[in-house]
């Protein structure tokens, strides 16, 4: 299975790889900042579902920063600015940033 992120995000991302980069995001994040992210990040169902975008925003900012974090490697890090730039799109567009 895989997901379709909207708003930018080139090519569809397994579930697997979602599931590692979540890995490597509780790695270098606060706990609060992980706590605002786990309900994309943590998300098991497999059914699509839809981000606000005033918290696509906020979630943009999270991914930010834990993909300029000293401890991200790099191809996970580009992934999490992707995903963070397609969310900031959809936030700045005012619409819901989907994933299915």
């Amino acid at each position: 299975m895989g997901w379709t992120i909207s708003h930018g995000v080139q090519n569809t991302r397994s579930a697997t790889t979602i599931h590692n980069l979540a890995q490597h995001l509780a790695h270098v994040l606060s706990a609060s900042d992980w706590r605002a992210i786990e309900p994309v990040f943590g998300y098991r169902s497999g059914d699509p579902f839809q981000v606000p975008h005033a918290d696509a925003r906020r979630l943009a900012a999270v991914l930010r920063r834990a993909a300029n974090h000293r401890k991200m490697p790099a191809d996970w890090g580009a992934l999490a600015r992707e995903l963070a730039d397609s969310a900031e799109r959809a936030a700045s567009a005012r619409q819901p940033w989907k994933w299915r």
